[in-house]
């Protein structure tokens, strides 16, 4: 192809009229033609592969597919939900805390973000009139020993009174943790009595649930 005039060194714009017709003609991407010298913001129907994004906003409400990283999910995002059941039998007459042996593993995305913690139904009691059952939350981070949550959930959390020996309740704790870590936490209820009777944690077999959610920060 012949190219009519020299432009390698020029210094000033030359007519699209004085090139060859191959660089007037414009060029096709998606639907959209683009000439030589236009300036093109929307391009409509094209599909591209890793792409990388370094400036400006992407409008999530346009995606069709894939997902969202959770680093880009607004505060207050439920990022994972795990969940554990049981229906065993547990009980103590100690006034300290000691462990049911009912737990749950959750590994955090990141350490910023916070575990909602929820224990739910169950047949919770004590044997005598006058007695109490007790609950509290512990737990383990990245294998370590087990230690009651810090303040404010460093106390008794769930209590059932006994004003006769047949009425029994369910569970209904809800707390937020900061654990700051990614390394797995196991959640475990401990539970205890005020000295008097028998404290259940479960009886009769019903199930008792306990739910972890992390929660962007």
């Amino acid at each position: 192809m012949a190219v009519p005039y020299t432009f390698g060194s020029a210094t000033t714009s030359i007519p699209l009229s004085q090139l060859d017709s191959n660089f007037a003609t414009g060029i096709t991407l998606g639907n959209t033609s683009i000439q030589l010298g236009n300036t093109v913001t929307t391009l409509n129907n094209m599909t591209m592969a890793n792409v990388t994004v370094s400036s400006g906003n992407v409008n999530a409400s346009i995606l069709t597919s894939g997902t969202v990283p959770s680093a880009r999910q607004p505060t207050g995002s439920v990022l994972q939900v795990v969940q554990a059941t049981t229906n065993s039998n547990y009980s103590t007459a100690s006034s300290s805390f000691t462990a049911t042996g009912f737990t749950l593993t959750i590994t955090p995305i990141s350490a910023s973000n916070k575990i909602l913690i929820m224990i739910n139904g169950g047949n919770f009691y004590n044997t005598t009139a006058g007695g109490e059952a007790w609950t509290a939350m512990y737990r383990s981070i990245g294998g370590g020993g087990y230690s009651q949550l810090p303040a404010p959930f460093n106390q008794i959390l769930d209590i059932a009174g006994a004003y006769s020996a047949t009425l029994r309740v369910s569970h209904s704790v809800m707390l937020l943790d900061s654990p700051a870590t990614t390394s797995a936490i196991i959640y475990q209820p401990y539970m205890a009595c005020n000295g008097t009777g028998t404290a259940y944690f479960n009886n009769s077999s019903p199930v008792v649930t306990l739910t972890a959610m992390e929660i962007s920060a």
